[in-house]
C-alpha cells in the first residue's frame, strides 16, 4: 500500500507541475470530454428528451434544429475554456445561454456545463460572489422545474436540482479548503525549515563564539607567559645560567598545558564515526581549584599573585567555575602583557548568598594602551562569559593608581540560561 501511494503522490505531483505550465491543456480536455459525453450524443440522436422519459416530458419541450443545438452547446460548452482564469465571466455567459435555452423550453445535455462552471466558481472565484451564483442558479433552477411541471412535480424537480447545484457548491468549497489546507502547510513547513535553519546556523555561530573565546584565553594566556619567561631566561643566561634552564622548563611545561587544553578544546568539535567508545579522554574543564594553579603559573613569569576566596567556592557548579577561572585568567594575562612582570596583583573571588564578586588588582600604570574607545577582544569575551550568568564586568584604572578589573555573576536560576 505504501509504494503505491507514493506513486500516486508522485503522480499528482508531476500533474500538477505539468498543469502549471501548461493550464491550457487541462481546460481544452475538459470541454472536449464533455463534448463527447453529452453533446455528441444530442447531435447524433436529437433531442434529450426525445427518445426517452415520459411521452408528456417529450411533448413538453421545443425541438431545435441542428445549428440552433449547437449554437446553444457551443455557448455552454466553449466558455468552461477560461473556467479557471475567470470563473464568475464563464459562470456568468453559461447562465445566461442556460436561462435562453430553457425559455424556448429545449433540454441539452451540455446543461451540466453550468454545474462544472458552479464548482469552478466555488473553487477558484471569489468567494463574494457566489450569493449572486447561488441566486442566479435558484433561478435558473426553478424555471427548469417550472418547465419540467408537465411531467414531475414542481417540488419533485427543484429538489433534485438544487440538491445537484448545492453538491456542486460544495465539492468546490471542499477542494477550495482542502487545498488551502495544504498550501498552508506547505507555508508552515517551509517556514519550519528555514526556522531550522536560522537555528542551525545560530547554533553554529555561538558555537564558533565559544571556541573561539576559548582559543583565545587558552593561547593568549599561555603565550604570554611563554613570551615573558622567554625574555626573563635571554637577559638571566649570561648572569645566571641555572635561571636561563628553569625558565626554559617552564616554557616547555607552559607549551605542554597550553597543548593538552587546546586538544581539549578541538577534541569536542571532532566528529569520531567509531561512536563513542572511540572518543577521546577529555580531561575536565578547568575550575576554581586550578585558580591557584593559574597565579601559580603567572608568578614564575615574573608577577606578584596574592589571591584569597570568600565563601563555598567550591561548592560552586562546573559553569560558574569555569566562567570565573576564565575571567581572572584573562585578567592576568591583560596585566602580564601591559603592566610587566614585578607587578603586584591582588585577586580575590567572594560569594555571598546569590551573589558572586571577582576582583584582580594591579599596581601598574592606569592606562592600557591600545586603539582609543575600542575594547579589546578579551574584555568583550569576560562580558560574554559574566552576561550568560546575568552579570557584568567593568575594566579601568583603579582609586590610587594601578589598573582593576571587577566582575558580578548573579547565582541564582536564569530560567534555563544554564
Amino acid at each position: 500500500m505504501g509504494p503505491l501511494v507514493a506513486r500516486l503522490s508522485r503522480g499528482g505531483q508531476r500533474l500538477r507541475q505539468a498543469d502549471a505550465a501548461h493550464p491550457w491543456v487541462l481546460d481544452t480536455a475538459v470541454v472536449v470530454v464533455v463534448f463527447l459525453l453529452f453533446c455528441l450524443p444530442d447531435l447524433a440522436h436529437g433531442h434529450a428528451g426525445d427518445h426517452d422519459g415520459p411521452r408528456r416530458l417529450r411533448l413538453a419541450f421545443t425541438q431545435l434544429p441542428p445549428a440552433g443545438m449547437l449554437a446553444f452547446q457551443a455557448g455552454l460548452v466553449l466558455p468552461l475554456l477560461w473556467r479557471r482564469r475567470r470563473p464568475m465571466a464563464a459562470f456568468g455567459v453559461i447562465a445566461a445561454v442556460f436561462i435562453a435555452q430553457w425559455s424556448l423550453g429545449t433540454v441539452l445535455r451540455a446543461d451540466v456545463a453550468l454545474f462544472i462552471a458552479l464548482y469552478s466558481l466555488a473553487l477558484h472565484g471569489s468567494l463574494r460572489q457566489l450569493p449572486w451564483a447561488c441566486g442566479v442558479m435558484a433561478a435558473g433552477m426553478t424555471l427548469v422545474a417550472v418547465r419540467a411541471s408537465a411531467a414531475v412535480s414542481v417540488w419533485d424537480a427543484l429538489f433534485f436540482l438544487l440538491s445537484t447545484t448545492i453538491a456542486a457548491l460544495a465539492l468546490g468549497l471542499m477542494v477550495r479548503i482542502r487545498r488551502a489546507q495544504l498550501a498552508g502547510l506547505r507555508e508552515r513547513a517551509a517556514r519550519l525549515e528555514i526556522e531550522r535553519d536560522q537555528r542551525s546556523r545560530l547554533a553554529t555561530a555561538a558555537e564558533r563564539t565559544r571556541v573561539a573565546r576559548e582559543m583565545h584565553d587558552i593561547v593568549g594566556h599561555n603565550l604570554s607567559v611563554m613570551i615573558t619567561l622567554a625574555d626573563a631566561g635571554v637577559y638571566a643566561t649570561d648572569t645566571a645560567p641555572e635561571r636561563g634552564k628553569e625558565a626554559l622548563r617552564l616554557i616547555g611545561d607552559t607549551g605542554r598545558m597550553a597543548l593538552g587544553e587546546l586538544r581539549r578544546v578541538l577534541g569536542v568539535l571532532r566528529e569520531d564515526p567509531d561512536g563513542p567508545a572511540k572518543a577521546p579522554q577529555l580531561s575536565p574543564q578547568p575550575g576554581i581549584a586550578d585558580v591557584e594553579t593559574l597565579c601559580d603559573g603567572v608568578r614564575t613569569a615574573g608577577l606578584e599573585v596574592v589571591y584569597r576566596t570568600v565563601g563555598e567556592v567550591d561548592a560552586l557548579d562546573s559553569g560558574v567555575q569555569l566562567t570565573v577561572y576564565r575571567i581572572v585568567q584573562e585578567a592576568l594575562t591583560n596585566t602580564l602583557k601591559h603592566a610587566g612582570a614585578d607587578t603586584r596583583v591582588t585577586l580575590s573571588v567572594v560569594v555571598e548568598d546569590s551573589r558572586l564578586s571577582i576582583r584582580v588588582r594591579d599596581n601598574g600604570p592606569g592606562a592600557r594602551p591600545g586603539p582609543p574607545n575600542e575594547e579589546g577582544h578579551g574584555l568583550v569575551g569576560m562580558r560574554e562569559r559574566a552576561a550568560l550568568y546575568g552579570g557584568h564586568v567593568s575594566a579601568g584604572p583603579a582609586a590610587g593608581g594601578g589598573w582593576a578589573v571587577e566582575a558580578v555573576l548573579d547565582l541564582r536560576p536564569q530560567g534555563g540560561a544554564r
